[in-house]
């Protein structure tokens, strides 16, 4: 039996930008996440007896600060080397030629396909024939598998390509390809990176996508890794998904539906982040929470954002003691209860209130706005600016969300000042 790791989007030592803005942020944990990963990655491939590893493409994150991620991951290399064990990779859009302006020499187990053209390495002693080619550039759209040599008969076919196939969402479209097209090659495995999340496409072939080894941010949910392959009689026989992360992103939906305090709905996140905590296999766990459902707090919880995303931080830290961390704290509630009894009044309040839940921005009215603090964005930090989730006050989503909760908090003093609760 051979056995060998299928794994993509390494995304040595990726910036992580924007943490500093939250208290409480594990930055360091966070900010290593991807070298330790790729450490369990080595230390898995020594211990399962691997014949060798394959890389499909964005080992690196763009061009390196300076020489010591490349160093990271020559010593990684050398771990292997030392197991007898030989690494076979491809660049794709994010480490092309044209993004990572330094290197090293690889050490002799590393085997780096060529950008120019498909290029095939054959393990004989293994029964098995590497075929792959890297990004030359950072946005290829051509198919490169059209020009992939056609499968040896007497070798077990793998095909390494860094590409978005027919594409996927939040995937940048490159070197695209079919299902169709990688079939015709005749090959009985593709070694598929890009995509970041894990999907296995097809097992006749088999043709997988293992997804990241780390989230690196609250859209990169669950867990993350590697695929192990065994190989027997020149065909599959099992595709094991590995989690190699070590910190781990998790979306915690909260249904609040007819809660009608603030201490009702803590005690239901409470009991949400008790379940995301029993479900992280003892990693960090980042949380990015949605408060959701139709409840009478609704306004209140606008009103006291603030103060809600805190008290939900300080309740994951006394649950969590130091394993949980939430990211950002998401409204997405509406109103029912006896504020809806007030809005319905026939009187001055009434009116008011009415007045107040119906302000919109019209588009020339929200262009305007848009306009005004176009010049605040520019003066930001970039730390706060950058990232997946950078704050940006020009956004007119986010703009129409500052006037939601403007609403909520005019609303709730109203309310309580009329008497209704």
């Amino acid at each position: 039996m051979v056995k060998f790791i299928h794994a993509a989007d390494i995304h040595l030592d990726s910036p992580l930008r924007g943490l500093g803005q939250y208290e409480g942020a594990p930055i360091d944990e966070i900010r290593g996440a991807t070298r330790r990963a790729f450490e369990n990655l080595i230390q898995l491939a020594i211990d399962e007896q691997v014949a060798f590893v394959l890389l499909a493409g964005d080992l690196y994150d763009g061009d390196w600060k300076d020489y010591n991620t490349g160093l990271f991951f020559t010593r990684q290399m050398g771990l292997l080397q030392e197991a007898g064990i030989s690494a076979y990779l491809v660049a794709g859009n994010h480490d092309a030629a044209s993004q990572v302006s330094k290197s090293l020499r690889p050490p002799p187990n590393v085997h780096v396909f060529s950008t120019r053209a498909p290029e095939t390495v054959r393990l004989e002693q293994l029964g098995v024939a590497v075929h792959g080619q890297g990004f030359a550039t950072r946005a290829v759209t051509e198919d490169l598998s059209l020009r992939y040599p056609a499968a040896d008969p007497d070798l077990f076919n793998i095909g390494l390509l860094h590409t978005s196939l027919d594409g996927r969402p939040g995937h940048e479209v490159y070197a695209p390809c079919t299902l169709d097209g990688l079939r015709s090659r005749g090959y009985q495995y593709w070694a598929l990176g890009h995509v970041h999340k894990r999907e296995v496409i097809a097992e006749q072939p088999w043709v997988v996508f293992p997804g990241n080894t780390q989230g690196r941010h609250a859209r990169e949910t669950g867990a993350k890794g590697c695929s192990l392959v065994s190989v027997e009689a020149g065909a599959v026989v099992a595709v094991e998904q590995r989690a190699l992360d070590v910190v781990r992103w998790s979306l915690c939906a909260v249904d609040v539906t007819d809660a009608t305090t603030l201490d009702e709905v803590y005690d239901r996140v409470g009991q949400a982040l008790d379940g995301a905590l029993a479900d992280a296999d003892g990693k960090l766990l980042a949380v990015r929470l949605q408060l959701r459902g139709a409840c009478p707090v609704h306004i209140r919880l606008r009103a006291a954002r603030e103060q809600v995303s805190n008290e939900c931080r300080s309740l994951a830290g006394i649950l969590g003691a130091g394993a949980l961390w939430i990211e950002k704290v998401q409204l997405d509630t509406s109103q029912v209860g006896s504020e809806q009894a007030a809005l319905a009044r026939d009187d001055a309040l009434g009116g008011l209130l009415r007045s107040i839940r119906d302000l919109e921005l019209d588009s020339a009215r929200l262009s305007k706005l848009v306009e005004e603090v176009a010049d605040l964005n520019s003066k930001l930090p970039s730390d706060l600016r950058s990232g997946v989730d950078g704050f940006d006050p020009s956004r007119p989503e986010l703009i129409r969300d500052c006037l939601e909760d403007v609403k909520a908090l005019l609303l709730e003093r109203l309310l309580h000042a009329g008497g209704t609760e």
